[in-house]
């Protein structure tokens, strides 16, 4: 039970109180991994690291001086960010073997408060997608494809189609991470977002995925894709989990310029019991092309709810929405294309072994290195940044970009305190009709609901909401206003609490691993 239980309320009650140890912990979590391995959520499992940082946090519950609520508490990181002594890929053949000297500030920060890490999770190719199936290692399975709940709506053909073809995508590019802690492998995880990548494979799971606001937790350490929006996201089971997270990881750091200057000061979130002050906006550019008649239904019936319970909704308008992919997509590529350069088979990473002169090893070893998808990224991002397409492309989509924060501020300057919007166009898709896409014609749908908030270095969070008619989790998300993280965080936990979103019920995990997954009460909200 201790296993779905919160951090600060159940878990780490349960570890000063002496009713399990830190390594009973890790060990049921490290078998859970190994019994969920066909969902391909972990790159590496650092096994014997985590048993050891385990035995030290045991020790401190034993002299009475733990850390803080992290202590002892099993958690993953996206396999983009740097740790001392365990192996860092990005899910490349670039980085394959690339062991960093240090951690990033994020897994130190987790660390330092007696977090135990118990392995680096999947992603697309340096994380460059939305449904953790480009790399290197495989695609990650949807641990709901193996639910009761999928299984019971979805009808196969015969028993073989139902194991091989009929499982779906986590979402991504934080895919690994959302999979391991929609399976219970882990009570958290770190993810990336640079245009959806944590929020994206949170709606897909049914957990919360969230995006602090640009600047208020440290990049460094973290593999740049775009370093003008990528933030490190945070994904867990509940909202109160996120708030003890994002507690744990915000704050300046000398390390990164970017991040505020000011003092970050850990919050616990209140119970929200009057919602008649919260003015609730809903922009009708998210009525996106593509948009499933079942979310619009839930993310009507969302609105209803809030105005119902006393709340202001209102509609409200983001003119330059419709501009935000192709804005997106110049910019991305642009810096995509800069933060490559880097990796040459030089400094680290892979180096082919064609030598006839230094720039046919250059070119070698990145056509060795990188997929298809990162060599074409690269490819547009060079085409935007040449002398004669500067100004025509990447300027003007920095302009663009500036009207679609605007529009942002316009909106809470007109007394809306929170956005309410879906995070994806419909429920998780099955992996074969996924891939009948490209990587960027998928990216370009899937982030639509998504990329505008990193644009404008928005907090946003997605909160899972219901299950679809195929028995898959639906997640919607909120845009709240710059560092007012406790405001979003307060009005999402309310939200989360009046649609009661159901526990997975693990089928195939069952079989292994009896009595962890209990059944617990189906949503009332679908």
């Amino acid at each position: 039970a201790v296993l779905k239980g919160r951090l600060r309320s159940q878990v780490s009650a349960a570890l000063k109180e002496g009713q399990v140890t830190p390594t009973e912990l890790c060990q049921r979590c490290l078998a859970l991994i190994k019994s969920t391995k066909f969902l391909n959520a972990y790159i590496t499992v650092a096994e014997e690291t985590a048993l050891k940082q385990a035995e030290e946090s045991e020790e401190r519950y034993k002299r009475g001086q733990p850390l803080g609520i992290l202590d002892g508490i099993p958690i993953a990181v996206k396999d983009n960010f740097n740790t001392a002594g365990i192996e860092t890929t990005c899910a490349s053949n670039m980085l394959k073997g690339y062991i960093s000297p240090y951690n990033a500030t994020v897994v130190q920060k987790l660390l330092d408060q007696g977090a135990v890490l118990l392995g680096k999770t999947n992603l697309d190719e340096f994380a460059m997608g939305s449904g953790s199936t480009d790399g290197v290692f495989g695609p990650v399975r949807n641990p709901w494809s193996y639910s009761k709940q999928y299984k019971e709506k979805s009808v196969p053909k015969s028993h073989s189609e139902d194991e091989e073809s009929n499982w779906v995508i986590t979402g991504g590019s934080s895919g690994g991470s959302a999979a391991a802690v929609s399976s219970f492998t882990c009570f958290a995880a770190l993810g990336s977002d640079t245009g959806g990548s944590t929020r994206n494979p949170a709606a897909h799971c049914g957990v919360v995925g969230l995006k602090p606001t640009y600047g208020l937790i440290s990049r460094h350490g973290l593999i740049p894709l775009v370093n003008s929006m990528d933030v490190p996201g945070i994904l867990t089971r509940c909202v109160d989990d996120a708030a003890v997270l994002l507690g744990s990881l915000a704050g300046h750091d000398p390390k990164d310029s970017t991040t505020v200057q000011d003092d970050f000061k850990p919050f616990e979130l209140p119970n929200l019991t009057d919602v008649s002050q919260l003015a609730i906006g809903i922009p009708k550019e998210y009525n996106a092309p593509g948009l499933s008649s079942e979310i619009l239904a839930l993310w009507s019936k969302a609105a209803d709810l809030f105005k119902n319970a006393g709340a202001k909704v209102v509609e409200v308008s983001l003119p330059h929405t419709c501009y935000s992919i192709v804005c997106y997509h110049v910019l991305c590529t642009a810096e995509v294309a800069s933060n490559m350069a880097r990796f040459d088979g030089l400094e680290y990473g892979h180096r082919s072994d064609k030598k006839d002169s230094t720039e046919s090893m250059y070119a070698a070893t990145r056509r060795e290195g990188f997929n298809d998808v990162v060599r074409g990224r690269i490819l547009s991002g060079n085409y935007f940044l040449l002398k004669q397409n500067y100004e025509k492309y990447f300027v003007k989509a920095q302009k663009v970009r500036r009207l679609i924060a605007n529009d942002f501020v316009e909106v809470f300057r007109s007394g809306v305190d929170i956005l309410l919007t879906p995070t994806t166009l419909s429920d998780a898709a099955p992996y074969t009709e996924f891939i009948q896409e490209d990587n960027r014609t998928r990216s370009a749908q899937d982030d639509v609901l998504t990329q505008a908030a990193n644009m404008a270095g928005l907090p946003a969070i997605s909160v899972p909401t219901a299950l679809s008619e195929r028995g898959l989790p639906v997640g919607l998300q909120f845009i709240g206003r710059s560092f007012q993280e406790k405001q979003l965080l307060t009005v999402a936990k309310w939200f989360e609490k009046q649609v009661q979103f159901p526990m997975i019920q693990l089928e195939e995990v069952k079989r292994h691993d009896d009595g962890v997954f209990q059944h617990q009460k189906s949503a009332s909200f679908s």
